[in-house]
């Protein structure tokens, strides 16, 4: 009988690191927003429209004039309980040839010369922000024909739309999936 619950225990044990190591795009410690959007185009642009007369940053997909691999993501957060200190961050990446991409390997993001240039926008009840610019890595996890699973460790950097001496930055750390 010792020996049957030692083999299941064991058993149990190998399985449960199995599926531990599975997940390669999340760690403990990630920040804790859900992701809400995530799409994925082959021959696009990442867009951004600056509209200043509501103090706001859209950002958008173009799939009109060709391009590259480009994915959109949406991440929701709700720090606590009480209302009004939720925000939502949407990070655009423009990821180029994304068969070009090594899996496990952190590509820098950011302004060029980075390998996946980035844009962002923040929404939330607070002053309004003008994205600034995104420092970080993208981690390829696994391409498949219609989505991307890769892992997204970044600061985003923030001006106030009407005080260039105020900053925000807000961190990302999260798994990120993206689909056609």
């Amino acid at each position: 009988m010792t020996l049957l619950r030692d083999v299941c225990v064991r058993r149990l044990f190998v399985t449960l690191l199995f599926f531990a190591g599975c997940d390669q795009a999340s760690r403990s410690g990630d920040t804790t927003g859900l992701q809400s959007y995530g799409r994925w185009e082959w021959h696009g642009r990442i867009e951004a429209e600056p509209d200043s007369s509501l103090t706001l940053m859209r950002i958008r997909i173009d799939t009109t004039r060709g391009g590259g691999d480009v994915a959109l993501v949406r991440y929701d957060f709700d720090p606590s309980p009480g209302a009004g200190d939720e925000y939502a961050l949407t990070l655009g990446l423009d990821l180029g040839n994304v068969r070009a991409l090594r899996p496990g390997v952190p590509y820098e993001l950011g302004s060029p010369p980075a390998r996946i240039p980035a844009l962002e926008t923040a929404t939330c009840f607070c002053r309004p922000l003008r994205p600034d610019s995104v420092r970080g890595t993208f981690t390829l996890v696994t391409r498949g024909m219609r989505q991307i699973t890769g892992r997204v460790d970044a600061a985003l950097y923030f001006t106030a739309w009407n005080d260039s001496s105020l900053h925000v930055m807000y961190p990302l750390h999260q798994r990120l999936d993206a689909v056609k």
